[in-house]
This record gives structure tokens, C-alpha cells and sequence, in this order.
């Protein structure tokens, strides 16, 4: 027999013994073949790729640990003090102590008091005793001995501190936190003389279809190993603070230090875990969220945003406004989510005309 004829008998036994017959695609058992192979690399990977993510959360869990060694109430700066309330100790930078009209500055999320110092010695200068304070779980107040950082919760805690104040100052409120002091001053207007809202995450209309948890956070271990990667990691917080900002440079290493000071609190990672379902869930039992609530309010009120935020767009500034009568919005052009660090002296420039436009209003009252 011809070798060419014995090659090809021999390759036909063969393909009958694998289960093929000559009429089968080599190229497609060809291909088959390959995506399995590569199949069981593709599997391989992400093996490896969830076993790096697993090890890079367990580390960063450990370091946020080994860092977090500062005790509540120690090493305080120096500019600031705490003030027992009924609702826990808060943390406060406090200027001009001596003046009659009070300002209260509340800051957004990861931020603290700190952040306001600028804006806090331009006021002082123009007759005011400018206050800032830190919301739990920020900064250095008192981290919720009930670990409930809902809306509703964190109004309480900041009527808590009017109360303790007594001295109905005006409320400047940035962000995030602008939720929780809107909520306070829904519920106890008679405890301020105005109310500045800045870029404020209100969240207007969000009880209508509340957001669900993302599954990742609802357990709350796995929840604290993506909060010490991220939220409380401080390798990040340039990186987030520039997904907020419209003027990069503002995220300068000086803002990123501020920042910064408080990660080396006892169990901020832990505070930091128990407050973040509140970053994604709605406040659906919230008063804020209601716009009837806003055309309710009384007091005056001024709305000072900057044009180009994207994560509190301009456009919500304008709706609230609309809804309370006799409402101010002050625009602060090429500016974004931030603006008393991404432009300080237009942004203090505009919080003093909304200052004046309180207090003309105050005296209009006053004069009925």
C-alpha cells in the first residue's frame, strides 16, 4: 500500500477513535479546542485578580488599624475645643468670640471645620463670631454612640448643638451636609436667623424612589474592608477630592493634609463604615426631600452654587430657590462642587452679599 494511502487510513481510524468522521470541521474542533484553553486562563486570572483584591482590602483594613491610634479628645488642634451638647461632644474652631451675630458653618462628606478657616477669619473681620463644626462621623466630634447617621439622626444631633449655642446664628451649610442642618432647620426654624446653603446635596424629591443599598455594603465586614480602601484610605483623597472639584488646582497638598488629620482618629474607619449606606440610600423618611416642606419655611434663606458642579448640578439650586419665597441664588461662574477652596475670595465675596441679604431681610421682619 502506498504511503499517502496508509497516512490517510491512518488519520480516518484516528479521527473515528476521538469521535470525529471525515466529514467533521477540523477548523471548528480547532477553535474549540483553543477557547477552551483559553477559557481556563481567563479563569485563572481572575482567580488571581480577586485573590489580589481580597488581599489588597485585608491590608488596607490593617493599616487603616495601625494608623487609627489617636484617642477621642487627644491631640486636638489647637484652634478648636469640644462642647458637650445633650447629643454628644462636638468639635469646634471657633473666631471673634466676642461679637453679638453668630455664623455656624457646616461641612460636606470627608471634609471637617478645618476646611472653613479662610472663610472663617474674613467673617470675624466683618463683625461676626464665625463658627465651624465637625459632623460626626468626620473630623473630631464625637463619633454616634448609636451608630445612626441618617438624616433625621444628624438633624437631631445639630439641634442638640443650637440649643447648647442658644444664640440663632446663620447657618452656612456646604454639600452633604447641607441634609441633615436643612432637616434641623425644617424641624426647629425658631433655633437660626438664616440659613446659606452652598452646593447643597438635598436630594430633593428622592423619597419618591429611594435608591437600595448596592449589595458589596450591606454586609457590614465587607463593608469595612471597601471603606478602608476607600473612603478612609488617605492614598485617595486627592483623587476624590478632584472628582468633586472643577478647578483641579485647588486640590492642593496643603487642602489634601487638612483633609487628612482626622484618619489617625480611634475607629474612624469603623464610624466612617457605620454612616456610608447613608452616602447611597435616600432619606425617605426625610423633610427635606419634600418640597412642600421648603415653601413652608420662613426664614431667609440664600442659595450660593457654583456653575460648573456636576455632582450637585446648578440646575437643583434653581429649583430650590423657586420653591421658597423670597429665596436668593448667587452663581459663582467656572466654579464647581466646592467653592470656598476652589475660588475663596469670590466665594467669601458672594458669602458676604448673601449675609447682608439675611440681614436686610431680618430687619424687614423686624420693622412689621
Amino acid at each position: 500500500m502506498p504511503t499517502k494511502t496508509v497516512k490517510l487510513v491512518t488519520t480516518r481510524r484516528y479521527l473515528g477513535n476521538i469521535g470525529l468522521d471525515k466529514e467533521t470541521d477540523l477548523g471548528a474542533s480547532f477553535m474549540i479546542a483553543v477557547a477552551k484553553i483559553l477559557l481556563k486562563y481567563l479563569v485563572r486570572i481572575c482567580a488571581i485578580m480577586f485573590a489580589a483584591l481580597l488581599v489588597a482590602l485585608v491590608y488596607f483594613n490593617w493599616a487603616a488599624a495601625n494608623r487609627e491610634v489617636t484617642g477621642f479628645g487627644k491631640n486636638l488642634p489647637a484652634d478648636g475645643y469640644l462642647l458637650p451638647t445633650g447629643d454628644g461632644k462636638f468639635f469646634l474652631i471657633d473666631t471673634n468670640t466676642e461679637a453679638e451675630k453668630q455664623l455656624l458653618f457646616a461641612h460636606g462628606t470627608g471634609a471637617w471645620s478645618a476646611l472653613w478657616r479662610p472663610t472663617l477669619e474674613t467673617a470675624a473681620t466683618q463683625g461676626y463670631r464665625a463658627t465651624a463644626f465637625d459632623l460626626p462621623p468626620f473630623g473630631w466630634s464625637e463619633h454616634a454612640s448609636d451608630r445612626i447617621y441618617t438624616r433625621a439622626r444628624q438633624a437631631e444631633r445639630i439641634i442638640a448643638l443650637l440649643e447648647e449655642l442658644g444664640t440663632r446664628p446663620i447657618v452656612v451649610t456646604h454639600s452633604f451636609g447641607a441634609g441633615p442642618m436643612a432637616e434641623a432647620v425644617l424641624l426647629r426654624p425658631d433655633l437660626v436667623s438664616g440659613m446659606i446653603v452652598v452646593n447643597g446635596a438635598i436630594g430633593l424629591g428622592s423619597h419618591k424612589d429611594p435608591n437600595l443599598l448596592p449589595f458589596p455594603l450591606r454586609s457590614e465586614i465587607l463593608r469595612q474592608y471597601i471603606t478602608a480602601a476607600t473612603a478612609s484610605n488617605p492614598l485617595l483623597t486627592k483623587s476624590f477630592l478632584r472628582s468633586f472639584i472643577h478647578i483641579k488646582e485647588a486640590s492642593s497638598p496643603e487642602i489634601v493634609t487638612v483633609l487628612q488629620i482626622p484618619m489617625v482618629r480611634v475607629g474612624y474607619t469603623k464610624a466612617v463604615t457605620d454612616w456610608m449606606p447613608n452616602l447611597f440610600r435616600s432619606p425617605a423618611q426625610a423633610l427635606s426631600t419634600r418640597e412642600e416642606n421648603w415653601r413652608s419655611l420662613e426664614i431667609p434663606i440664600v442659595f450660593i452654587w457654583g456653575r460648573e458642579d456636576t455632582v450637585t448640578p446648578l440646575s437643583q439650586g434653581e429649583e430650590l430657590v423657586r420653591l421658597v419665597n423670597g429665596a436668593d441664588l448667587l452663581v459663582l461662574d467656572g466654579v464647581g462642587h466646592v467653592p470656598q477652596i476652589e475660588a475663596p475670595e469670590a466665594f467669601q465675596t458672594n458669602l458676604l452679599k448673601a449675609l447682608n441679604l439675611i440681614q436686610q431681610a431680618n430687619n424687614n421682619e423686624g420693622e412689621r
